[in-house]
């Protein structure tokens, strides 16, 4: 049995459960066959959102045909670490027009090592560390280096220089407001010392005093907050963007790529049902009863590329069981444009 017939079979125990998803569009020749899965598709995709619990955003575009497929697709959500992609954007931007160099070397200062995730605060706590941009943009998309980010956010000209970049590229439902240490402060209710005087030790002091009730109203806050929010379809039409190498520069587009093909965050999310082997460029967001990924799949068999984006946003469920939901959602996806499409040339 060859490898299609073995995995051929997956997309048939897809749910019959009541649909509630706006219309998939139609592609300009669609077989009755994937009219059918297609529908199929719809019922297994709002299936797998219940048991990821709170809101459920996904959109995913087979960039070949034209085919689209969303669900809460124009739904705002908090970014998290997604929005590292447009901010990545914009600093190659400004590479691309000679106003940094990636190989330029920065030096850090204490008060650049914020929380969060990333190696740089626990490992290069003392002054005097020198990275080159293209070692920050390395750590911000592979491992998410919270500080690396906002070093790369500054360098990039500031929240307002990447939303008004987004804007220029016709990137309307999408807004980059504060650095990462604003992100997670406001998100679990303290606030922030003078710039000068942040360290890892006082910043990690600050968040360990907050209460157990002050972070849930605070997180109710920052879910409702307009600020550093995408949805997820304005995601992917950024991602189909950066795929089709018309907002950077031949070298810049694929030293993004490239990137983020070695994500090594959220295994478990668009990655977690998909076969080991598949090429995946993606970026993902987690904060609290947030959990994100966003990225471009190579299918195999000359089948073409999906870009897709999962949120889930004010789930109680654990993470385990909203990486499931969106692990799920993902292979439904790819199951449909490998079987249903045609292959491209």
């Amino acid at each position: 049995m060859g490898p299609l017939l073995r995995i051929m079979p997956f997309i048939f125990f897809l749910s019959l459960a009541t649909t509630g998803l706006a219309p998939i569009a139609a592609e300009s020749e669609t077989s009755p066959m994937a009219d059918v899965a297609g529908r199929r598709l719809q019922n297994e995709i709002e299936r797998a959102a219940k048991s990821g619990g709170g809101i459920v955003g996904v959109c995913a575009l087979h960039l070949e045909s034209g085919r689209k497929i969303d669900f809460n697709a124009r739904e705002r959500f908090p970014m998290a670490s997604v929005y590292k992609i447009p901010i990545a954007v914009q600093l190659l931007s400004r590479v691309d027009r000679g106003e940094i160099k990636i190989d330029q070397m920065i030096e850090l200062e204490p008060s650049d090592l914020h929380p969060g995730s990333g190696m740089l605060t626990p490992f290069l706590h003392k002054p005097g560390v020198i990275l080159s941009v293209r070692n920050l943009l390395e750590l911000m998309l592979v491992i998410s280096d919270n500080s690396a980010t906002d070093v790369l956010l500054r360098l990039a000209g500031g929240p307002e220089a990447v939303t008004k970049r987004m804007r220029a590229i016709g990137i309307e439902d999408m807004d980059i407001n504060r650095p990462t240490i604003n992100l997670l402060a406001d998100a679990a209710g303290y606030a922030l010392p003078p710039e000068k005087e942040r360290t890892p030790e006082l910043l990690k002091k600050i968040a360990e005093a907050t209460t157990a009730e002050t972070r849930k109203a605070a997180a109710a806050r920052f879910e409702a907050d307009p600020r550093d929010t995408s949805s997820p379809e304005a995601m992917v039409r950024l991602l189909e963007r950066i795929y089709r190498g018309d907002i950077l520069k031949p070298e810049s587009r694929a030293l993004l790529l490239e990137t983020m093909e070695r994500c090594q965050t959220g295994k478990a999310r668009l990655k977690g049902f998909l076969p080991p082997e598949t090429v995946i460029a993606n970026k993902t967001g987690t904060m609290d009863r947030i959990t994100n990924d966003a990225g471009i799949i190579t299918l195999p068999y000359n089948a073409g590329h999906v870009v897709m984006a999962v949120f889930v946003k004010s789930s109680e469920k654990e993470m385990a069981e909203r990486e499931r939901a969106m692990a799920q959602i993902t292979r439904s996806v790819y199951d449909f444009f490998l079987f249903h499409l045609p292959a491209t040339d």
